[in-house]
C-alpha cells in the first residue's frame, strides 16, 4: 500500500523560506557595518515565495526583522503570525454565510463535509473557498451542532468485550443486508412504494460490491443479487449475514455450499456485530438518502445511490488509514490474480443455482413450483412421481426428469385449455381370454340351472 505523501503546513513553508534566505547571514561572523551591507545585498535580489508563481524583493528593514528572530527562536520564531480573526471564514460574504447557517436549520444531521461537497458541486461554492472546521466553528457560535440520528437499539453497550477486526484481504469476506431506506408515495392514491435497499461490502477494502434498490425483501432477491456480485466481481470465501428470514433458508445456503463460498450468520439479537453494514447504512442515509426529494420511481433512487457510491469509493476512509475504498479494493484484486484464483465461471454460477424437487402430477397434467402452475404435454405422465428441475438464474421454464428422461413443462392457462382440443383416446381392443375363467357366464349359468345339466 502506497504511503501518503507528508506536506509542510503553509507556515512551515513560509518560515523554512524567510530561514534559508537569512540564515547564511545569521550564522557569519559579521565586522562592525557588514550586517547592513549584506542586508542590501538580499535586497536586491529576486526570490519566489511558497506557492507563488512570481518573483519579489524584500526591503532592508523586513530582512532585517528576519533576521534579528532567527537569531532569537530559530525557524519556528520566522513563522508568520496568526490573525486575530483567523479561523473566522472572513472569505465568506454574509449571503454564504446565512446559506450555510439556513442549510443546518433544516437539516441538521447532515456532516459538515457532506454540505461543503454538495455545495462545491453544485459550484455555489468554489473548491476551497472555507474549511471544514471554519464551518464547524460557526456553527458552534450560532448554537447549531449536529444533530446525531437516534439509535434504533439503544441497548448497544454490553458486558462482552468487543475487539476491532478485519479480513485479511479482499474477498475474504462479504457482508450483505436490506435497509428500509423510504416509501415512494403515489400521488393519484393512497398507496405507498417501499424503498429496499440490498447491499454486499467487502471487509477489508470497505468497498461496495453490490448494491441495488427492489421492494421486495425475499430470499429470491438476496440470490439475484449475490449472482449479480459473483458475475462482476467473482465469489468470497465467506458470506456474513443476518439472522433473518432473507438469509436463512435452505436455497441460499445450498447455493452457497455449492459456490464454495462459507456461509455465517451473527448472533440473534446481536446488532452491534453487524455494525460495519449499520455504519455504511447510516452514511448512506445522513449522504444520501435523507436528501432526496422528487424521487418517483425506484430507477430515481438508485441513480441517486450510484452516483453516492462512486463518491463513497473516492473519500479517504478512516479505517484505512487515510486511503480510500477504491485504491485498498484495486491494489487487493491485484494481489488475487498474482496468486491465479480462479473465477466462477457463467456454467459453474448456472449449475449451482439448479434446484430439484420431487413432485407427483395431478390427474389433470399440472404440477405447482413456486406458487405457479404448470402443465406437461406428456399426459401419461399424470400420477406419476416426477423430479421437478429448475434453475433460479434461467429465464426458461422448468423442466421434469422420469427414469432417466426429460420432459418440457409449460406455464398452465385454463382458460386457453377451455378451448383446446383434447387428444384422442387410443382405440380399446377386446382381447379373447385364454383361460376358461369365465365368472359372468358361470354365475348365468347357475340363475338357469345349467349348472346341473351339464355335471348330470
Amino acid at each position: 500500500m502506497s504511503q501518503p505523501t507528508i506536506r509542510l503546513s503553509r507556515r512551515d513553508a513560509v518560515a523554512h523560506f524567510r530561514a534559508d534566505i537569512v540564515g547564511s547571514v545569521a550564522r557569519c561572523e559579521l565586522d562592525h557595518g557588514q550586517l547592513i551591507a549584506d542586508l542590501r545585498n538580499l535586497s536586491r535580489k529576486r526570490f519566489r515565495p511558497p506557492g507563488s508563481k512570481r518573483t519579489r524583493t524584500y526591503s532592508v528593514p523586513t530582512l532585517q526583522r528576519w533576521y534579528y528572530r532567527y537569531r532569537a527562536g530559530g525557524v519556528d520564531a520566522l513563522k508568520p503570525r496568526r490573525r486575530c480573526d483567523a479561523g473566522r471564514g472572513q472569505g465568506l460574504t454574509a449571503e454564504q454565510r446565512q446559506l450555510l447557517l439556513d442549510i443546518r436549520a433544516e437539516h441538521p444531521q447532515a456532516s459538515v463535509p457532506l454540505i461543503l461537497r454538495t455545495l462545491e458541486l453544485a459550484r455555489v461554492f468554489p473548491k476551497g473557498l472555507v474549511g471544514p472546521q471554519t464551518v464547524r466553528r460557526l456553527y458552534r457560535e450560532a448554537a447549531m451542532p449536529r444533530q446525531p440520528r437516534a439509535s434504533v437499539n439503544p441497548e448497544l453497550d454490553e458486558v462482552r468485550q468487543r475487539l476491532r477486526w478485519q479480513a485479511p484481504y479482499v474477498c475474504s469476506l462479504w457482508h450483505g443486508d436490506v435497509c428500509h431506506a423510504l416509501k415512494l408515495l403515489d400521488l393519484s392514491s393512497t398507496k405507498s412504494t417501499p424503498v429496499l435497499v440490498h447491499a454486499m461490502l467487502d471487509d477489508h477494502s470497505r468497498y461496495i460490491i453490490r448494491i441495488e434498490v427492489r421492494e421486495t425483501e425475499r430470499e429470491q432477491d438476496m440470490l439475484e443479487i449475490l449472482a449479480n456480485a459473483v458475475r462482476e466481481h467473482g465469489g468470497a470465501d465467506r458470506l456474513y449475514l443476518d439472522n433473518g428470514a432473507t438469509y436463512s433458508g435452505n436455497v441460499l445456503s445450498l447455493v452457497c455450499e455449492r459456490l464454495g463460498m462459507h456461509l455465517l450468520h451473527a448472533r440473534p439479537g446481536d446488532a452491534p456485530a453487524r455494525g460495519k453494514m449499520e455504519r455504511l447504512f447510516r452514511t448512506m442515509r445522513e449522504q444520501c438518502i435523507d436528501h432526496i426529494h422528487g424521487a418517483e420511481t425506484l430507477h430515481d433512487v438508485y441513480v441517486r445511490l450510484l452516483a453516492w457510491r462512486e463518491q463513497y469509493h473516492r473519500t479517504p476512509h478512516s479505517s484505512l488509514m487515510g486511503c480510500t475504498p477504491e485504491q485498498v479494493w484495486r491494489e487487493g484484486v491485484q494481489s488475487i490474480r498474482h496468486q491465479q484464483r480462479r473465477p466462477i465461471t457463467e456454467d459453474e454460477l448456472r449449475e449451482a443455482y439448479v434446484m430439484r424437487s420431487e413432485r407427483r402430477v395431478r390427474k389433470d397434467s399440472t404440477v405447482s413450483f413456486d406458487g405457479r402452475l404448470y402443465e406437461a404435454d406428456a399426459s401419461w405422465l399424470a400420477g406419476k412421481k416426477v423430479m421437478l428441475v429448475r434453475s433460479l438464474l434461467a429465464s426458461d421454464e422448468p423442466h421434469v426428469e422420469f427414469e432417466g428422461h426429460r420432459f418440457s413443462l409449460m406455464a398452465c392457462d385454463p382458460e386457453k385449455n377451455a378451448r383446446r382440443h383434447r387428444k384422442p383416446p387410443k382405440e380399446r381392443t377386446l382381447e379373447i381370454p385364454r383361460t376358461d375363467f369365465r365368472p359372468a357366464d358361470v354365475a348365468l349359468d347357475v340363475m338357469l340351472g345349467r349348472d346341473n345339466e351339464e355335471n348330470t
